[in-house]
């Protein structure tokens, strides 16, 4: 027999009753009544009622365990009086009579926030304390769902033919996006090791060393600041890369998994696969976001040419987008949306309401012509009862302004459907884009394909040029970003020049793929959906933090372990480290 239990807090049942049993755990609550004191004891599995005798040296050492202390209880299984039946647990029809309760571990320091409550309590401190946070039933739950979406995944990539492969920890630093975090050299003095942002030089030379089909659950470390859906520091992706493999191969592996994945870990409705597939360029313009929620109904039309023609000046050589919305709205809504676009940076937000006759009611509606309205209600297809909202600005700026205000009326609105998972593939990127010094640079993953191939980089001009490259997104998230690789030299070297780099630069940080490139390396492409962005899905999370065991916070710290933390000078001298921080 265990020495500590014979079963665990959800397996007592009426089948038990009359045996001895013994079960440990948590205290969760004391509660005495009229000199009989009842204790539920937790476990990771489920709670079960222990109950005193009336003897007063029980009744005594029992109602004074402190809460949250480890105990252990062994007595006789009994089924409970009527009035004390709880249907809401598992054990609720039994109770065990306390023979013995010993305590295993004794909390002897006061609790910092009431454990598995619902009580609001501030971040740093639940983090502070994450061994006792972790006590809650949602997050134990996320962590235990996290388990098994990590097997369900691993299951499926195995059965459609992946080999599961670790690729290294400690790795040279490359130029990939975000910054590295460096590990000091003991035996190279001067020389830096870096955590990977990704395997993806390794997922490369994977597939030139003759493994078709590779797949990890793997770890990505970023020096990059957090948001709600990104985890500073480290986060997990699954990770797979497919030899002689097109942008389709990688749609049917990936889809499949997707789908079945959401299907087995939640009840909301998922529409089946193939998903659709949205151009970068559709996206911006109908969306305003490369990772639009496709639960919001709404759409972006472009109504520049027509306000070009208007006497509103505020519109003249600028981009207009305009979103259609058929809904009452009253003139406090307007307000509230004005005061949201300013908020975001908006000059303002013009609208037109469109009344009983087809005529326009609005700010507006004076600068346009009369002949020009009828063209506006079939430019829009506005019917009565529809508001048009209009953002201007310049291209750019009037997309993501035209998509967050799309954004807000979903919400605002209720028009989001929170009861389906609604997937789709961004596809056709731009290869290239102009970075904040107005230069060429890359718009995703250098290691992109072009479309095209070497004659495009040759013959186009690069803001022209798209890439093999696709994201996959899911209610406004963006799960993940994948693409046909460049596997060839002279692509690769040309890609690079047009980003400014010379033959020595690609040669230097990306050495080992520029070697392996040179040894008949076959096609290949790959995506790495994001796990814990999956998960904050299907929990239906606020906050990425909530499906990882010991995360950092949004300063990339970690409050429990004291981590980013002080070292000694020996460990410095050990990696010929010296320390100047300027105050």
């Amino acid at each position: 027999m265990n020495e500590y239990r014979t079963h665990t807090c959800n397996e007592i049942s009426l089948e038990d009753v009359g045996k001895k049993v013994r079960i440990a755990g948590f205290v969760q609550t004391i509660r005495n009544h009229g000199g009989v004191v009842f204790l539920d004891i937790r476990d990771m599995y489920g709670v079960t009622q222990v109950v005193t005798s009336g003897k007063e040296d029980e009744v005594d050492f029992a109602s004074h365990i402190p809460i949250e202390s480890s105990v252990s209880v062994y007595g006789t299984v009994r089924k409970r009086d009527e009035e004390t039946i709880n249907l809401k647990i598992k054990t609720g029809m039994v109770e065990i009579f306390i023979e013995e309760i010993k305590i295993l571990g004794k909390r002897t320091k006061n609790l910092p926030f009431e454990v598995n409550s619902d009580q609001e309590v501030r971040e740093d401190l639940r983090l502070k304390y994450r061994f006792l946070d972790l006590r809650n039933d949602r997050l134990k739950n996320n962590l235990l769902l996290r388990a098994q979406v990590l097997q369900y995944l691993r299951n499926q990539m195995t059965e459609q033919g992946f080999l599961e492969v670790q690729t290294p920890i400690l790795t040279s630093s490359s130029p990939e996006g975000a910054r590295d975090y460096l590990v000091p050299s003991r035996l190279h003095p001067g020389k830096f090791y870096a955590l990977p942002q990704a395997p993806q030089q390794f997922k490369q030379l994977l597939m030139v060393s003759g493994i078709d089909k590779y797949f990890q659950i793997a770890p990505c470390f970023r020096d990059e600041d957090a948001r709600a859906d990104r985890a500073p520091g480290e986060f997990y992706q699954l990770d797979m890369e497919m030899s002689y493999a097109t942008q389709e191969d990688v749609f049917s592996v990936i889809e499949p998994v997707m789908y079945n994945t959401f299907k087995k870990f939640s009840d909301k409705k998922i529409p089946e696969y193939p998903f659709p597939r949205i151009t970068y360029k559709d996206a911006m313009l109908k969306y305003g976001s490369d990772k639009p929620d496709l639960r919001n109904p709404l759409f972006i039309i472009d109504v520049t040419e027509f306000f070009q023609r208007c006497t509103f000046k505020p519109f003249h050589n600028k981009t207009v987008r305009a979103i259609k919305v058929h809904a009452e709205m009253s003139k406090g809504f307007h307000e509230k949306m004005l005061e949201f676009a300013i908020s975001i940076g908006m000059g303002g937000l013009g609208f037109l309401e469109i009344q009983e006759d087809l005529s326009y009611k609005g700010p507006i509606d004076k600068f346009i012509p009369d002949e020009m309205k009828k063209e506006l209600l079939e430019l829009a297809d506005l019917k009565v009862g529809d508001t048009i909202f209009f953002i201007a600005d310049n291209e750019k700026r009037a997309s993501e302004f035209a998509g967050q205000i799309r954004t807000e009326l979903g919400k605002r609105l209720g028009l989001i459907d929170e009861n389906v998972f609604r997937f789709c593939w961004i596809i056709d990127f731009p290869m290239f884009e102009l970075d904040e010094r107005n230069q060429i640079a890359f718009c995703h993953n250098p290691f992109s394909m072009p479309q095209g191939g070497l004659e495009s980089l040759q013959t186009k001009e690069p803001l022209d040029i798209l890439a093999y490259q696709y994201d996959i997104v899911c209610n406004g998230i963006e799960l993940s970003s994948g693409a046909v690789r460049n596997h060839d030299i002279n692509i690769m070297l040309k890609a690079f020049e047009i980003a400014g780099y010379s033959r020595e630069h690609v040669e230097e940080k990306f050495g080992a793929l520029f070697n392996a490139f040179q040894f008949g390396a076959p096609p290949h492409a790959g995506i790495a959906p994001g796990l814990d962005r999956m998960l904050m899905l299907l929990t239906e999370s606020d906050t990425i933090r909530d499906v990882i065991a010991f995360p950092l916070n949004s300063k990339a710290q970690d409050v429990m372990m004291g981590a980013p933390g002080n070292v000694t000078y020996d460990q410095l001298r050990d990696v010929h480290i010296q320390v100047n921080i300027k105050k």
